[in-house]
């Protein structure tokens, strides 16, 4: 950038901070997004990790089974390793790497994104070593819950839960099998065998789904309590897509056709229900001409195109949005579905743009930058812009939440003080302290209230818990406008 543009940059951002708007980086939040999962990682930490106040954890994890399950990620502010929640995470931040790659390259850090994918595919796949077994679950939610400690001082049970063909999880199991086709797209042009060998892996899981048939939480029952899913239906048809875009089969896209249930209209997407995803995939099938816009195919377009006309206010049936302007679907968490919202706008005006045309909805047309505008106005609010002038991506700007919700970010690193923490030492010496953590979780993203509300309080786990789901789809958002 030349100084003649970044004075002009500093111009812009000096008479927006005039008129109390907020001026917003979308480069060092995209990069600060990427850092979160740094954070977030589990095992043995490579040599140029760069949230450096973690250390290694959990190393023993799968060894009750007999099976190297060391690795992947951590879902929240916890220390559970969580495979339906990671497996949807690994599938957005490949959807953001496969949509947003040149802009990823621009901004440097298309790297960082496949390192991101890979320390989820890495581990999906040591979950799965034979056809019809997946494990999905490391650690129990009661235990963990009730100790606050490092997960570099973790010492709670790191019970393995797996599916099977006697206890089967279809959603489980086709989520993994999605993650895994869309990673072996974004690992397509970097590394052959690898992305190969996860297209493999995902095959045999939709198999494994498709022919076992089964909701995961009646077989590994302690994900009940965390991440109980409302079906399986969704996750076929999610990952179908997936396995038809990686590998052009057409039994994906026989599949595709052939579903009775398409989802309909929904009213988000989310960890549980992709069906918005599925059909953002088909209606980008329709657009570029690979199947006729009839029957099935154009109830995937229209619902997929409703949801969108939802988000933008231009529908009969709107979704909720705060009295500062940010969307609103529900009390937990929201920017989850922000997150995802926003991704789907991105990825939707990117399809229009390509064959140059907008979006019909009932309330009016959207053109491709006009759902870009919409999608700015979302982040603006996150990062910013919004009643509280509170940046909800931490470590983002000069005022963000200090107390979120996080076992590690809220205790000494223990490369500061290798003394062991135990599991209620920390509530007492940590947890109730009236003070900022002690390492910044850069990244993180959590929510403010209907009412655009925030009280910067630890103890807040509705709201103040950051979790990977919500940041995945945010790298493609933040990297769409950089």
């Amino acid at each position: 950038m030349s100084l003649s543009n970044i004075f002009i940059v500093i111009l812009i951002c000096c008479s927006s901070l005039i008129h109390n708007v907020v001026c917003i980086d979308y480069g060092t939040a995209l990069t600060k997004s990427l850092l979160f999962f740094e954070a977030q990682r589990s095992g043995r930490l490579p040599s140029n990790q760069r949230a450096d106040w973690r250390g290694d954890s959990a190393l023993k994890d799968g060894q009750d089974v007999g099976v190297d399950l060391v690795g992947g990620y951590y879902d929240a502010g916890d220390n559970l390793k969580l495979g339906f929640p990671m497996a949807f995470t690994i599938t957005m931040l490949s959807w953001s790497t496969i949509e947003f790659k040149n802009k990823l390259e621009e901004k440097n850090e298309l790297e960082n994104a496949l390192s991101a994918i890979k320390w989820g595919t890495d581990y999906l796949m040591k979950a799965h070593q034979q056809p019809n077994t997946l494990y999905g679950e490391i650690g129990d939610p009661d235990s963990d819950h009730q100790c606050w400690e490092r997960p570099e001082d973790m010492d709670t049970p790191r019970t393995s839960y797996k599916i099977d063909e006697q206890h089967p999880g279809s959603d489980l199991a086709a989520e993994t099998a999605a993650a895994l086709a869309a990673a072996s797209i974004a690992f397509r042009s970097v590394d052959k065998n690898y992305a190969s060998s996860m297209l493999l892996h995902a095959i045999q899981l939709f198999d494994f789904a498709n022919n076992y048939q089964g909701i995961y939480h009646n077989s590994i029952t302690p994900a009940a309590k965390t991440y109980s899913s409302s079906g399986y239906k969704d996750e076929l048809v999610w990952a179908a897509a997936w396995l038809h875009r990686a590998s052009r089969l057409k039994k994906y896209l026989d599949y595709l056709g052939g579903a009775g249930d398409t989802g309909g209209a929904r009213t988000m997407f989310n960890w549980d229900d992709k069906y918005v995803g599925a059909q953002i995939l088909v209606a980008k099938l329709i657009l570029e001409g690979d199947v006729e816009s009839s029957d099935n195919w154009a109830k995937y377009k229209a619902n997929a195109e409703q949801f969108i006309c939802s988000c933008a206010q231009k529908s009969n049936q709107n979704f909720q949005k705060t009295p500062g302007g940010l969307l609103w679907f529900q009390p937990w968490n929201n920017n989850q579905y922000v997150s995802t919202a926003t991704f789907a706008m991105s990825t939707y005006s990117q399809y229009l743009s390509a064959k140059q045309v907008s979006l019909q909805c009932s309330g009016g047309n959207l053109s491709p930058s006009d759902l870009k505008s919409l999608v700015q106005a979302q982040v603006d609010y996150i990062l910013g812009s919004n009643p509280k002038q509170m940046s909800y991506m931490i470590g983002y700007g000069s005022n963000y939440p200090q107390q979120v919700h996080h076992r590690g970010a809220s205790i000494i690193s223990i490369k500061k003080d290798k003394s062991p923490v135990a599991c209620k030492d920390g509530f007492d010496k940590w947890f109730n302290k009236i003070e900022p953590n002690p390492n910044i979780l850069e990244g993180a993203v959590v929510s403010p209230d209907q009412n655009d509300g925030f009280t910067d309080n630890r103890n807040d786990y509705q709201l103040a818990e950051p979790t990977i789901v919500s940041v995945a789809p945010l790298v493609g958002v933040l990297a769409y406008l950089a």
